[in-house]
């Protein structure tokens, strides 16, 4: 079984190993300036008075404390003399010298000062990479949590380092993928349950059906059947938005307002373009269909005319669907763009599945743009979708 430390004693430990080696450097250095400073062989040579040599010796001179220097020579007559030079006089009030030490005089206070800064690096580095080391495995435990199954976990972000990016980073790719996973939950849950109605209509009908079926019921039978096409053609059309690498088409320059005249002229609603183009790179048959659900939606609650209006504003394509319905609530404005969600009041018999608006928020984000939900004056409701305007040449405008 191998053992296992934690980073943050390795870390620990490498700065504790450097700053030994660091101090057995410094030490092997003072102990070779110390050998240097050594004091090197001299030549001492005894003479009596006549100039005669009576010994002489090429000695190292010895430092005896208190005493001063001494030199061994040998005499001419096998005798070894020891030659004694008395330490300099001290002034009054003159400190005595420092011990040498086997470094050099005062090693100790220096070999001493080694260790204390050696044991402060030791204790000051060990909560700096403590505190380190504990982010990074309060990140460990949450990518542990979250590939566990719990998409809510999240991770402290603090600081202003690669950890803290690394921890906004996660954060924001856990959200991304658990509001995705909700989503799919939600779909699924709720194509069920819209599957479950038409399908119990046409269970009915067939059950209370004897002979052949009247007019009636056939085109009952028939819309149930449309409702029923309808939303599965929706529901697998917002999973391939949902899915950012599957391909929803080629892009290419496409002129919004030829879209919206053709969409105008089929459902009778009025279209106002502004000065200037509105192309948009884009995928024509998704775009087109953003209009047409955006203009039922308006249809379906409007109380009279639909307008519609086209405008340039800036590199942005503005289109506006305004209708003079009952309009939406302030609080309700954002929640119509969720899958299968519907105003309260609003009723099955009115059309539509719930998918209309969240597919055309979809269309909008995969063409980087935008739509949002807005009061009209006067009373209404006008639904805004901004898209990057292309630099593509503008079609023909066809009359709505």
């Amino acid at each position: 079984m191998t053992l296992r430390f934690p980073l943050y004693l390795r870390i620990w430990f490498a700065v504790v190993i450097g700053v030994a080696v660091l101090t057995l450097a410094a030490g092997w250095l003072v102990h070779q300036m110390a050998e240097d400073q050594q004091p090197q062989p001299r030549d001492v040579i005894i003479r009596n008075e006549a100039g005669e040599v009576l010994g002489q010796a090429r000695t190292r001179p010895v430092r005896v404390p208190g005493q001063g220097v001494e030199f061994q020579v040998a005499m001419n007559s096998g005798n070894v003399v020891t030659v004694q030079l008395p330490p300099r006089p001290r002034a009054p009030g003159e400190p005595p010298p420092p011990p040498r030490g086997p470094w050099g005089r005062g090693s100790t206070p220096f070999l001493l000062m080694l260790s204390i800064v050696g044991l402060a690096v030791a204790i000051a580095t060990y909560p700096i990479i403590r505190r380190l080391t504990q982010r990074l495995e309060d990140l460990r435990r949450g990518v542990e949590r979250w590939g566990e199954g719990d998409l809510s976990a999240r991770v402290h972000e603090s600081g202003n380092d690669e950890v803290a990016f690394l921890a906004r980073r996660f954060n924001h790719a856990a959200q991304r993928v658990e509001l995705l996973v909700r989503s799919h939950k939600s779909l699924l849950a709720n194509a069920s349950h819209e599957l479950r109605s038409p399908l119990a209509r046409i269970r009915m009908g067939l059950e209370l059906m004897e002979g052949p079926p009247s007019e009636t019921q056939r085109r009952e039978m028939l819309r149930n059947i449309g409702e029923l096409d309808q939303l599965i053609e929706e529901i697998l059309l917002a999973s391939r938005l949902d899915a950012r690498e599957t391909d929803i088409g080629t892009f290419e320059p496409v002129d919004l307002t030829g879209l919206a005249a053709e969409e105008c002229a089929r459902v009778d609603a009025d279209l106002e373009a502004g000065p200037g183009e509105a192309d948009v790179q884009g995928v024509a048959k998704l775009l087109r269909r953003a209009i047409r659900n955006l203009l039922e939606n308006a249809r379906r609650y409007s109380s009279g005319p639909v307008e519609v209006e086209i405008r340039r504003d800036g590199t942005q394509a503005v289109l506006r669907v305004c209708d003079r319905g009952p309009g939406v609530p302030p609080e309700q404005r954002e929640r119509i763009f969720e899958p299968f969600y519907r105003l309260p009041g609003a009723s099955e018999r009115e059309g539509g599945v719930g998918l209309g608006l969240a597919l055309v928020r979809s269309i909008a984000l995969r063409h980087h743009g935008s739509v949002h939900c807005e009061a009209r004056e006067g009373g209404g409701a006008c639904f805004v979708l901004r898209l990057p305007a292309g630099a593509g040449a503008a079609a023909a405008v066809r009359p709505a």
